[in-house]
């Protein structure tokens, strides 16, 4: 077995992780000229550079993250698998998902997985975009992308998107034409395209990442246009958008994990309009390798089960 050195590998891992060769000497005990030595044997072994160096600017090369990935995972596995015989074994997770989804979906609900799961520790990383797959970021994964080969998937949710408003203006909207303020369901008149578009429409922005796209879209699924009098407000954000319906300011385009709660339910009304199939799939995601995991499997199987209670998926 031809190795490269290997007490260079944990400083070649800290130093492109803190990004600086001094913290990562402090971080490692070690003086920076000792990183130095130890980065500079690594790049002799392997042939390439790893870093870009350019006065006190320091980046990795292509070769370097691609390195970089597959030694952070190894030295994850070293380490998770010494854990495990001396009976230290971690169950801290992070979790990188987006942030709609953890707080109007997965927070309300973290307490149950504590109690069924106590021994789970999870640490939760939100971001506005699309998660990056690495062991750098996170354990695991909430993701609409199945780009990576090196990971598992299971599917949560395909998204669609209704129209709502708060209970307020449901009221007002049932005056203006003339509706029962009753929404029963089935037997309800659906509002038609026109008919909503006499009311104030709340977009999100970073759904379609164009201005009004997710309501041109909505008017697309029925070979409409969006009616150029319409009065669009602009948020980058659901969250932003559905706290203004909260708020009584108009129409928003939201999907079911955003109203996932029995408080969302009372203060919010569906209107009896069609749905939009945005074509997004929310997986929860993690690395194959770390498939024998018992705490990574425990929260694929917590997640799956409330997926399937809140009516996320089906069986």
């Amino acid at each position: 077995m031809k190795l490269p050195p290997l007490k260079a590998l944990p400083v070649f891992e800290a130093v492109a992780r803190l990004n600086s060769f001094s913290m990562a000497a402090e971080e490692l005990a070690v003086s920076q000229s000792a990183v130095s030595h130890q980065i500079k044997q690594l790049e002799t072994y392997l042939g390439e550079q790893l870093f870009w160096r350019s006065g006190r600017t320091l980046a990795l090369t292509d070769e370097g993250r691609q390195y970089l990935d597959a030694v952070s995972t190894a030295l994850l596995q070293i380490e998770r698998a010494s854990e495990k015989l001396l009976g230290h074994e971690e169950s801290r997770l992070r979790l990188a998902l987006f942030s709609s989804f953890a707080v109007r979906w997965l927070v309300p609900r973290l307490p149950d997985l504590q109690r069924q799961h106590p021994q789970v520790e999870l640490a939760l990383e939100m971001t506005s975009e699309n998660p990056v797959l690495s062991d750098r970021v996170a354990d695991c994964f909430i993701t609409i992308h199945r780009d990576s080969p090196a990971y598992s998937y299971e599917l949560l949710y395909v998204e669609r998107l209704f129209p709502v408003c708060s209970q307020d203006y449901w009221q007002r909207i049932c005056r203006e034409l003339g509706r029962e303020t009753d929404v029963t369901g089935h037997d309800e008149p659906a509002m038609t395209p026109a008919e909503i578009a006499r009311f104030p429409l709340l977009s999100t922005h970073s759904i379609y990442d164009k201005a009004a796209g997710d309501w041109e879209a909505w008017y697309q699924t029925v070979d409409e246009s969006l009616p150029s009098g319409a009065r669009v407000q602009h948020f980058s954000h659901m969250l932003l958008a559905l706290e203004a319906a909260r708020y009584h300011q108009g129409i928003a385009l939201t999907n079911d994990y955003m109203l996932s709660t029995r408080k969302d339910s009372e203060e919010f009304v569906r209107l009896p309009c069609h749905p939009l199939v945005t074509g997004d799939r929310f997986y929860f995601a993690w690395k194959t390798s770390r498939r024998r995991e018992r705490s990574i499997q425990l929260l694929r199987g917590w997640l799956v089960d409330e997926a399937i209670r809140g009516g996320l998926r089906s069986q």
